[in-house]
């Protein structure tokens, strides 16, 4: 997914502090060390269900327009405070699809 979205030209900032790199961009341990050098636009969560909170609290931290969970993931707290705090968030639901989908057939190629 983060590999279809870089090929069709948004950048990826990856946060997993598993890696130094991913997608050959630098990956920070945290979402606040990424905002430092990045500005974030969309925190795209694959992380499951009951670790959501802490993601969702620092997402509005750095001012995230935009938090999406994708497939199999939700958590209706986080989602209430994301939204409270101004912040969409969109539960149980693929980027990559849906951006296809907004873009039509050519967005596949």
């Amino acid at each position: 997914m983060a590999l279809y979205l870089q090929s069709r030209g948004y950048r990826i900032v990856p946060v997993n502090p598993g890696h130094a790199t991913l997608l050959g961009e630098r990956s920070y341990p945290r979402l606040a060390a990424a905002a430092r050098e990045h500005k974030i636009d969309i925190v795209n969560v694959f992380r499951r269900s009951e670790f959501v909170g802490p993601i969702v609290d620092e997402a509005i931290a750095i001012g995230a327009q935009l938090i999406w969970l994708q497939v199999g993931i939700t958590d209706e707290a986080a989602r209430a405070k994301s939204e409270a705090a101004g912040i969409p968030c969109v539960m149980d639901r693929c980027l990559m699809v849906e951006h296809r989908h907004l873009l039509g057939s050519g967005a596949a190629r």
